[in-house]
C-alpha cells in the first residue's frame, strides 16, 4: 500500500513536508532496528556464537583457566570442546540437545491445544467479547497486568497472551505489534513481578537459603521472601508498560498497513454467545475438577511423597492442563458454533499452527546446541564467579552494591537466560557478602530478581525470543531481530532506570520484603 505524501513508512512525519521530524529517541530506535536487522538470520547468529564458545573453550582450556565454585569449593575448569572428548560429546548429543531443550516440548504441546481453540473461533470470540467489554483507554493496562501475573502458570504468557495482545489491538484498529509489545513486556520484562507464587519463587528461595547458611547455619528463606515487594512491583510494571506502549512504542509504529486483516469486532451472534457460554462452562468444570484434585492435601493431583502445592501434578504437569484447556473448550465451542463438524476440522486446526512453527523449530535447533555447548564449556560459571568476585573487591556500600548487582545480573541475562542457573552461581558469593555488610539475604535476592527481568525482552539469546519473533512476523513478515529489540528497548531502559530505584526506596523506608523478611542482615 502506498504511503500518503509526508508520511514515513512507520507513520512518522517526513521532513520535506514541513511537519516535525521524528525525534532523536525515535531515530535512535530506528538505528537499533537497522543494525539488528542487519545481523544474520537468528539461526546463523547461534552458529557463530557456538563457534565462538568452542574457540574460547579451546584457548582458555589450554591455558588452564579455572575458578573455585563458591558453594561446593570444587575447582571448575574451562573445558576444551575441541578435545577428542568434546568432539565426541557434540557428535553424539546433537539430537538429544534438540529434543531435550526445555522450552520445545511445552511450546509444541500447548500450541496443539490452543490451535483448536483458535481454529474453532473460540479465541476470536473471546477477543470480540473483551473488545466489547473493555474500554480502549484501559486495554493496554489490562494486557500488561495479565502478562505480569501469568508467571504462576509457566510460559503460558508467551504462547497465549503475546499473540492475544496483538489480536486485541488489531481488532481495535491499533497497530497489532503495540499490543504484542505490551503483552511481551508484561510476561518477560515483568518476570519477577507477581501477585501469586510461582515455582521460580520456590527454587530461588532454596538457593538463597543455602547461600545464607554459609554465614548463619540456621537461616531460613521462604518462597514468600520477596512477596510484598514483587506484588507491589506488578503495579509498577503495569503502569510503566502502559505509558511506554502509548507514548513511545505506538507513535513509533504508526499506522498498520500490513496484509493481515483484523478480526471483525462485531457483536457476537446468538449462536456464538451460546457456544461461548458452553465453552466457558466447560472451563469452569475443568477448573472445579482440578481444584478437587489439588486443594485437598490427599487430592489425586498431589504427590504423596511431595505434598506441597508447588510439587503437585498441576504445577509439574501444567503443559498437559494447558493443552486440555485449549482443546476441550475449543471443541465445545466449535461443535455448537458449527466450525468443527468432523475430526478432520479438529486436526486441521492443529496442523495449521504447527506449520507456522517451522521457522521457530529451525532456530530452536541451533539455540539448543549453543546452550549445551556453553554449559559444557563451564564458561558461564567462570564468568559469573569472576564477575561476583570483582564486585566484592570494589567494597561498595549497600546501596551502590545492590545497584551494581542489578546491573551485572542484567548484563549476564543477555547470555544466560535461566534465573536459577545464574543465581546458583552468584548467590553463594553475593548473599554471604551482603549479609556481612548488613543486608538480608531476602534483599539481595530481590535485587537479583529485578536485574533478572530487565533485559529478558531484548536479548535474542532468550529461549522464547524466536517464538515472539514468529508472532511478530505474522504481521510484519520482513521483521528481524532488530525489529523486536528496537521495539522492546524502551521498556528495558525504563525498567533499568526506575525499578532499581523502587527497590532502593523500599530499602530506605525499611519496609519488609515479605512475611518475616526484613531488610537488614543478622
Amino acid at each position: 500500500m502506498a504511503e500518503p505524501a509526508g508520511v514515513s513508512p512507520r507513520g512518522g512525519s517526513d521532513h520535506t513536508s514541513g511537519t516535525p521530524r521524528r525525534g532523536l529517541g525515535q531515530r535512535l530506535l530506528d538505528g537499533v532496528e537497522r543494525v539488528g536487522n542487519a545481523l544474520p538470520h537468528p539461526a546463523t547468529l547461534f552458529v557463530v556464537l557456538s563457534a565462538i564458545v568452542v574457540l574460547l573453550s579451546w584457548i582458555l582450556g589450554t591455558l588452564g583457566v579455572q575458578v573455585t565454585h563458591p558453594l561446593t569449593g570444587d575447582a571448575v575448569p574451562v573445558v576444551n570442546l575441541l578435545s577428542g572428548a568434546g568432539v565426541r560429546r557434540l557428535a553424539l548429543s546433537v539430537v538429544s540437545n534438540f529434543m531435550g531443550f526445555a522450552p520445545l516440548g511445552p511450546v509444541l504441546v500447548s500450541l496443539l491445544g490452543l490451535s483448536v481453540a483458535e481454529r474453532s473461533g473460540l479465541l476470536g470470540a473471546v477477543v470480540r467479547a473483551i473488545v466489547g467489554a473493555t474500554p480502549p483507554s484501559v486495554l493496554t493496562l489490562v494486557i500488561v497486568f495479565c502478562g505480569a501475573i501469568s508467571h504462576t502458570v509457566g510460559d503460558v504468557g508467551y504462547v497465549l497472551l503475546v499473540p492475544l495482545g496483538a489480536a486485541l489491538f488489531h481488532s481495535m484498529g491499533r497497530h497489532p505489534l503495540g499490543g504484542l509489545a505490551a503483552a511481551f513486556y508484561g510476561v518477560s520484562g515483568g518476570f519477577a513481578a507477581n501477585i501469586l507464587l510461582s515455582p521460580t519463587d520456590v527454587v530461588l528461595a532454596g538457593l538463597t537459603q543455602e547461600a545464607a547458611r554459609l554465614i548463619d547455619p540456621a537461616y531460613v528463606v521462604t518462597p514468600m521472601a520477596n512477596y510484598y515487594f514483587l506484588a507491589a512491583s506488578v503495579s509498577f510494571i503495569t503502569i510503566t508498560g502502559a505509558i511506554v506502549t502509548e507514548r513511545v512504542v505506538l507513535p513509533r509504529l504508526g499506522r498498520y498497513d500490513g496484509a493481515v486483516q483484523p478480526a471483525t469486532p462485531e457483536p457476537l451472534t446468538a449462536t456464538e454467545r451460546r457456544a461461548l457460554t458452553w465453552a466457558l462452562a466447560s472451563i469452569a468444570v475443568m477448573i472445579a475438577l482440578v481444584a478437587w484434585g489439588v486443594v485437598p492435601v490427599d487430592g489425586v493431583l498431589r504427590d504423596p511423597e511431595k505434598p506441597a502445592m508447588v510439587d503437585s501434578v498441576l504445577v509439574r504437569g501444567l503443559v498437559f492442563f494447558l493443552f486440555v484447556g485449549g482443546l476441550v473448550p475449543g471443541v465445545v465451542y466449535g461443535r455448537i458454533a458449527g466450525t468443527i463438524r468432523t475430526d478432520r476440522d479438529l486436526y486441521r486446526g492443529m496442523q495449521e499452527n504447527v506449520e507456522l512453527l517451522a521457522g521457530y523449530l529451525v532456530v530452536i535447533f541451533f539455540i539448543a546446541q549453543f546452550v549445551n555447548l556453553f554449559a559444557w564449556s563451564n564458561l558461564g560459571v567462570v564468568v559469573a564467579v569472576q564477575g561476583a568476585t570483582a564486585l566484592k573487591a570494589l567494597r561498595l556500600g549497600p546501596v551502590p552494591l545492590l545497584l551494581a548487582l542489578v546491573l551485572i545480573t542484567s548484563v549476564l541475562d543477555l547470555v544466560l537466560g535461566s534465573a536459577a542457573a545464574k543465581w546458583a552461581m552468584l548467590g553463594p558469593v553475593l548473599v554471604p557478602m551482603l549479609m556481612l555488610l548488613g543486608s538480608s539475604p531476602e534483599l539481595t535476592q530481590a535485587a537479583y530478581r529485578v536485574g533478572d527481568s530487565i533485559t529478558n525482552i531484548i536479548t535474542p539469546l532468550a529461549s522464547n525470543f524466536p517464538l515472539v519473533l514468529m508472532f511478530v512476523q505474522r504481521y510484519q513478515p520482513k521483521a528481524g531481530i532488530g525489529t523486536v529489540t528496537a521495539m522492546m528497548l524502551p521498556y528495558s531502559l525504563v525498567n533499568l532506570l526506575v525499578w532499581p530505584l523502587l527497590l532502593v526506596a523500599w530499602m530506605l523506608a525499611g519496609w519488609p520484603l515479605g512475611p518475616g523478611a526484613g531488610i537488614g542482615g543478622p
